[in-house]
């Protein structure tokens, strides 16, 4: 896409459809059908959505107590959309949002090959001694 392009930014939730055909550009995997996606981030604390011509180009979300730890997920962009400063513009509303509220927690998952991206918008690794845990589920 070279062309010159008008996004909308809209402080609410796309639908469940247009949700569910952005999140299956990521290539992430999972086994949620379409409502129950919708169900996920229906339960968001904010949510940033991006279109262009009312199709849904981008997305970004935050999980949060509302007071001392604010969490990125889903912060998605169509890949014929990538590098057009989309995702910068979400993520900056979402940080923003987060810091106007008086958190200064603001933690996210990074996509791997994504990193870059991260560290260019102000946010750094966790340090060695601090990496975070996740639990495994054992079959």
């Amino acid at each position: 896409m070279s062309e010159c392009i008008s996004i909308q930014y809209k402080a609410e939730l796309p639908d469940a459809d247009s949700f569910f055909e952005l999140f299956r550009t990521t290539g992430w995997s999972s086994t949620k059908q379409k409502e129950e996606l919708f169900e996920a981030i229906s339960n968001s604390w904010y949510s940033l959505s991006a279109y262009s011509n009312d199709r849904l180009v981008g997305f970004g979300r935050i999980i949060s107590d509302g007071n001392l730890h604010a969490f990125i997920v889903d912060l998605i962009v169509l890949p014929e959309y990538q590098g057009q400063g989309i995702g910068k513009k979400i993520l900056n509303d979402l940080t923003a949002e987060a810091k106007n509220k008086g958190i200064n927690d603001i933690q996210l998952f990074c996509a791997k090959g994504k990193k870059d991206f991260y560290l260019k918008n102000n946010f750094e690794e966790r340090p060695e001694n601090a990496p975070g845990m996740q639990y495994r589920i054992k079959n």
